[in-house]
């Protein structure tokens, strides 16, 4: 079934003023229409930011708990609309459905977190001296907050950009990727059935070239959260701060995972396998690096094929273990840069194929690749594919392999495997990345701590989620009183 969904704009489901819409289509099978959605210009974009502008007032004096009632509420929409929402986000992203099952649970669980932390977050008060009456601080909201979200999770991360905005007192605008917009504006939707005041929320779907580009330097945005690639995010935070705002981007990955010959080979490949052909690949976190000491090397590169050919592919609403890119362009970025590690010398083990016949003409459907004999100035060893490939590196020993896995222009999500507690407290301390983990895949992020990299992974000046995402969008008042 189609949905049709339009901007939201001061309480008001909207089209854009040209009539020009856009079809989203199922990347498994593009003869399925998801959703049908307007393509809007900086028109719409003024109007959101001055909707939001409007009422800006209104949602900051609204008390903490009142705030945290709507967002709890939306949670329960969200809860009991949670198989529609999951069969939404795999038709459109590609997903497999238990994934979505699991992304959608997230988002719940997100707006039911900070509907809590609305509750208490005020400031402190501290003991003054020279015979002053008081001394405290008061957290106060930003104002405007412009979200531009990416389409590989699209419930997650409009969720863990709306609800901390919300929560402290912000109005926002968002605005999803054209791929994958339909479950966003569904959070709205339910936002709106929550009882949220007009023009608290808003939604603008458009190209980033005009929407994106006018939420950056719009003089009534006072804050800017943007979340996708290195390059883009580099653009948005240099026009968001050139124009006063304050500003974060988190941005692209190339994750590696150490493997060290204490481990359990099978259960570091499963581990490996999962971090980098689940979601297709296509996650900031995505593991794309195995660095692997030599003396296990063979048995693990034979352990991660035998992973990687298990997989079966295919329309994510058959929990299929791997569906396919979410569009024609990033299968044609996969297969681009399965071409190029083939001509530095890289050897396919297995995958990197796009895969035709019976449904997968459909699609757009990959094979999970796997190469060995990587260098680690490869391409393949260097660059964000953003699919389902995964480069092997052979090293001799631990620092050897912390050397090779901080070598790189992104920091991240970086994990070892390893049964030895020394080699875990080592990495932890010298690994380059803002997310380490310790006999896990890199992907797969809990929502109450900071998430956030370093390097061209991130701006590196606020973090996402837990308290961090509220100290984001809030400043601090220092209040003195004599009286």
């Amino acid at each position: 079934m189609t949905q049709t969904y339009e901007n939201y704009i001061g309480g008001e489901w909207t089209g854009s003023e040209s009539g020009e819409t856009q079809d989203v289509t199922n990347p498994a099978d593009e003869s399925d229409v998801v959703s049908t959605v307007p393509v809007s210009s900086t028109e719409e974009t003024d109007e959101a930011v001055a909707a939001a502008a409007t009422a800006t007032d209104e949602w900051a004096e609204m008390p903490g708990p009142e705030r945290g009632a709507i967002l709890r509420e939306t949670g329960e929409i969200l809860k009991s609309r949670k198989d529609e929402l999951a069969e939404t986000l795999t038709r459109e992203e590609g997903k497999p459905l238990g994934e979505a099952e699991g992304e959608v649970q997230r988002a719940i669980d997100i707006f039911y977190y900070y509907a809590e932390k609305a509750r208490d977050f005020g400031g402190t008060v501290k003991q003054p001296s020279g015979g002053r009456a008081g001394l405290q601080t008061k957290k106060e909201p930003m104002g405007v907050a412009a979200l531009i979200t990416p389409w590989n999770y699209p419930i997650a991360i409009p969720a863990w950009k709306i609800a901390p905005a919300l929560a402290v007192g912000n109005t926002v605008v968002i605005k999803p990727a054209m791929q994958a917009p339909t479950v966003g504006a569904m959070i709205v939707e339910a936002l709106d059935e929550a009882g949220i005041p007009d023009g608290a929320i808003n939604l603008v779907c458009g190209p980033g070239s005009e929407v994106g580009e006018r939420l950056t330097t719009h003089d009534d945005v006072d804050v800017v959260s943007f979340t996708g690639s290195a390059s883009v995010g580099e653009h948005v935070y240099d026009q968001a701060t050139n124009n006063g705002k304050r500003a974060q981007a988190e941005m692209g990955g190339k994750n590696p995972t150490v493997v060290m010959p204490s481990a359990d080979v099978d259960k570091a490949a499963d581990i490996v396998g999962a971090g980098a052909f689940g979601g297709t690949g296509q996650a900031c976190t995505a593991t794309s690096r195995a660095i692997v000491h030599e003396d296990v090397y063979d048995e693990f590169l034979d352990a991660v094929v035998d992973y990687a050919e298990s997989l079966e592919i295919g329309n994510g609403l058959e929990r299929a273990g791997m569906g396919p890119h979410v569009s024609e362009d990033e299968l044609s970025g996969s297969l681009e840069y399965i071409d190029i590690a083939e001509s530095e010398g890289a050897t396919l083990e297995t995958g990197g194929e796009e895969l035709t016949g019976g449904e997968y003409d459909a699609g757009n459907f990959i094979s999970p690749a796997v190469f060995s004999d990587v260098e680690p100035d490869m391409r393949i060893a260097q660059e964000e594919v953003f699919g389902p490939v995964l480069a092997v590196i052979p090293v001799s020993d631990f620092d050897e392999g912390v050397e090779v896995a901080n070598d790189i222009d992104y920091g991240l999500s970086a994990s070892v495997v390893t049964d030895r507690i020394e080699e875990e407290n080592e990495f932890i301390e010298r690994s380059e990345s803002g997310v380490v983990k310790v006999n896990e895949k890199t992907t797969g992020l809990e929502l109450h701590v900071p998430f956030g990299g370093l390097k061209r992974s991130s701006t590196n000046t606020y973090r996402e989620q837990g308290d961090a995402g509220l100290e984001f969008f809030s400043y601090i008042k220092t209040v003195y009183r004599n009286s």
